[in-house]
């Protein structure tokens, strides 16, 4: 099984288990809209007895506004 490590964004430092032959973008549901990451680098712990292969992918937008209060009001 591979990692994703999310970097950046609403889902900064998250790992999520990443399916085998998964793209270079994750594209994932958050509120109304969706999130886009993108693979950055080179896969690490590649080898057979390192770990599980973990692939880095780094913030790159939303869909919608991200609003984590969205009761709090300006006054």
């Amino acid at each position: 099984m591979a990692i994703a490590r999310l970097s950046g964004g609403p889902l900064d430092g998250q790992i999520i288990p990443l399916e085998p032959g998964a793209s270079d973008s994750l594209i994932m549901p958050y509120g109304e809209g969706q999130l886009i990451y993108e693979r950055a680098g080179a896969d690490a712990n590649t080898g057979a007895h390192d770990g599980p292969t973990a692939a880095t992918f780094v913030y790159v937008e939303a869909t919608a506004d991200i609003d984590p209060d969205p009761d709090q009001r300006d006054e």
